[in-house]
């Protein structure tokens, strides 16, 4: 027996009623286009994923039934059966729901069993899990349903719909996929099990930090049938397939121990309908391969999709990037870049011409290139001091012209002298540096107002600079701090890698939660696009703050000053986050994993290092954690993201170590 199914990816926004109504609308079109008389949609594609405490606030519960009397009136929902996402209060309960529905006639309200509650995900603070399997009650609909419908109760619970033909379950995310990754879980379940997986997501970044990586899934029997684009411009995307039921009932047929299992286990309530969701057109589905875009690739796209979605959505004009010619503004730069990359392919399309319309200011404007798009969105600038060097200046300018950004190369030691200049006035004390003879405090504040003096210079010109050029609007700043930096900002004299309040306090920072490892692979992916070999210059260059004077005995470079590498900063930060290790199980395992190939004498050198550079990670990890509370809202990507607002909760001030280090030390003696 042939049917035809669909799923989607939405670019949904949180409490964006209208468009995520329209979008909704869309793709019931798209489907019932295809031939589908099934449309599966994303987990709370009505109000959006991301309202966080919204969700507490009874209007949204409200609006969310209100949207969904629209969808039972449209004509885009009639004769194809719907799976929607949405908040329900039942019995004073809110839960996170799929309303089913058919023909203006609601016939299932199911209540996500098993709630995301860690890591960026907060759904037990807004919702209540449904604690009772395999049982479905009767919901009151409220008043603007009933009026329209006629409809006064739904069944509600844990239960599947039968139609004349076959039944259909929904799950909601965690039920499925804890621990192992989606893709694997589903291919695995629906081959031992067989049937057929209809997996829909979010593609956007719903007003958070998180960027929803689209990518929706239909498996028959193990095999994958179609697959939507990871990462991509578009607000709405349909994926269906023709199936054969009988081929799932040949499949299960010959699976002896899943007869077996669902002989024994507790039948499921069913909703029974007449609905009969055959298609009598079309050919049969061929599986398809999988893709994956590697690490570099979602670096390449994810934050530039993430740029995107802000930059339309805020009204802003464009972005305001300090680009110092070192690793993380340039993997910045190229982020933008590859953004404004993928606004030009897709600029046939009628919604991104007319969002990039919009944003440049021009209703009639019609993308040549993208460079021409960043020299119209993007600004650049180098902010150089005496302590700057002329190779950094020269990427940044090169980096600039290649990717065609409006770039400034200005000076500020005339912005710092006149702090310096008041500062001595006022005190009668002038601050020199450690290599002419300063002590550490004078070394850090002479290092911090170069810093700080770029953040103010970056607002002012982002607030300006399309005026200068005859445009409305402003810039959202952006910043350019790796997440290895937020967790040890100091080196023994606290010079600073992420100064508080520096230029890496900005609007957004797409890079905030990728290492620097990460990013220096994604740059050598980036070097193979033809015309930017000049990449090379920025991998091999040492990587320096600039806030120190150079002179023949020293030269300023982050990992020297740091006293460890980034790769060892990058292992500290997953071992600390993901692995919820303290100071002394770090040390224990860092003995294991660093010191397997050493002989006797080098392995006491080593425990002794692995010692002072575990003690030291958390020494500065205590001291500057106060500094990770003012991060700007940066993508999220690492899975040690830092942010103490929303992923990493633990305090921001410690009184010390003293116990675990001396356990440290005991163990080493």
């Amino acid at each position: 027996m042939k049917i035809t199914i669909s799923t989607c990816a939405l670019n949904q926004w949180a409490l964006d009623f209208t468009g995520n109504l329209k979008r909704t609308r869309e793709s019931f079109r798209i489907a019932k286009e295809q031939g589908s008389t099934f449309r599966l949609g994303p987990e709370l594609e009505i109000t959006g994923y991301g309202c966080n405490d919204h969700f507490l606030e009874q209007d949204t519960i409200t609006h969310s039934f209100e949207v969904l009397a629209e969808l039972l009136q449209s004509p885009e929902c009639q004769n194809i059966l719907g799976d929607v996402g949405m908040p329900v209060i039942h019995g004073g309960v809110r839960y996170n729901c799929r309303v089913i529905f058919y023909n203006k006639e609601i016939l299932l309200i199911r209540p996500k069993k098993f709630l995301a509650n860690d890591g960026n995900y907060r759904e037990m603070r807004w919702f209540t899990p449904w604690m009772k399997p395999n049982v479905v009650e009767e919901f009151k609909l409220p008043s603007v349903i009933r009026q329209i419908i006629g409809q006064e109760t739904v069944p509600i619970g844990d239960g599947i719909i039968s139609t004349a033909n076959t039944s259909i379950g929904t799950e909601l995310c965690e039920e499925l996929f804890t621990p192992a990754r989606r893709v694997d879980l589903i291919r695995e379940a629906t081959l031992k099990c067989g049937g057929v997986y209809l997996y829909a997501n979010q593609q956007g970044c719903d007003g958070e930090r998180v960027y929803y990586d689209g990518s929706a899934l239909i498996i028959l029997n193990g095999k994958i049938l179609a697959q939507s684009s990871q990462f991509s411009l578009n607000d709405v995307e349909v994926i269906s397939a023709t199936i054969d039921l009988d081929e799932i009932k040949s499949f299960r047929g010959g699976i002896m121990s899943r007869g077996m299992q669902a002989a024994q286990s507790d039948p499921i309530p069913k909703i029974h309908t007449k609905i009969h969701l055959e298609t009598k057109v079309g050919q049969f589905t061929d599986p398809i391969s999988i893709k994956y875009l590697t690490p570099s690739q979602e670096i390449q796209y994810g934050p530039a999709c993430w740029l995107w979605d802000y930059l339309r959505r805020s009204k802003q004009c464009g972005f305001f990037l300090p680009l110092s010619g070192g690793i993380d503004s340039c993997s910045t730069a190229l982020i933008v870049y590859s953004m404004c990359e993928m606004v030009y392919k897709k600029a046939v399309v009628e919604k991104v011409l007319s969002d990039i319309r919009k944003v440049v200011g021009n209703e009639e404007f019609i993308p040549s290139s993208p460079q021409e798009i960043c020299g119209l969105i993007f600004h650049t600038c180098y902010m150089g001091t005496e302590n700057s060097g002329a190779e950094t200046r020269k990427r940044s300018k090169d980096l600039a012209l290649k990717i065609g950004s409006y770039h400034l190369d200005v000076n500020i030691d005339g912005i710092v002298k006149s702090f310096l200049f008041l500062f001595e006035t006022v005190t009668q004390k002038k601050p020199v540096f450690k290599v002419y003879g300063g002590s550490a405090t004078e070394n850090l504040a002479l290092q911090n107002i170069q810093a700080r003096s770029r953040m103010v210079l970056a607002y002012l010109f982002a607030q300006l600079l399309l005026w200068t050029r005859g445009r409305n609007g402003s810039l959202l700043v952006l910043g350019s701090s790796n997440v290895d930096e937020t967790y040890i900002f100091t080196d023994s004299s606290l010079r600073g890698y992420l100064t508080k309040y520096d230029c890496s306090s900005a609007d957004l920072n797409p890079i905030g939660g990728i290492s620097k490892v990460d990013l220096i692979e994604f740059i050598k992916h980036m070097q193979k696009q033809p015309g930017f070999a000049l990449l090379s210059e920025f991998i091999e260059a040492p990587p320096t703050a600039e806030l120190e004077p150079i002179t023949a005995d020293y030269v300023q470079t982050d990992e020297v000053d740091m006293g460890m590498t980034y790769s060892e900063l990058s292992t500290f930060g997953l071992l600390r986050k993901i692995n919820k290790l303290g100071p002394y199980s770090m040390f224990k395992r860092l003995l294991s994993d660093w010191g397997s190939f050493l002989s006797p004498v080098e392995v006491t050198r080593s425990n002794i290092k692995i010692a002072a550079k575990v003690k030291r990670f958390f020494f500065y990890y205590g001291i500057n954690r106060h500094k990770t509370t003012v991060l700007p809202p940066s993508y999220h990507m690492s899975s040690y993201s830092p942010d103490d607002n929303r992923f990493d909760l633990r305090q921001f001030l410690y009184e010390g170590w003293s116990w675990q280090f001396n356990k440290i030390d005991k163990t080493l003696k």
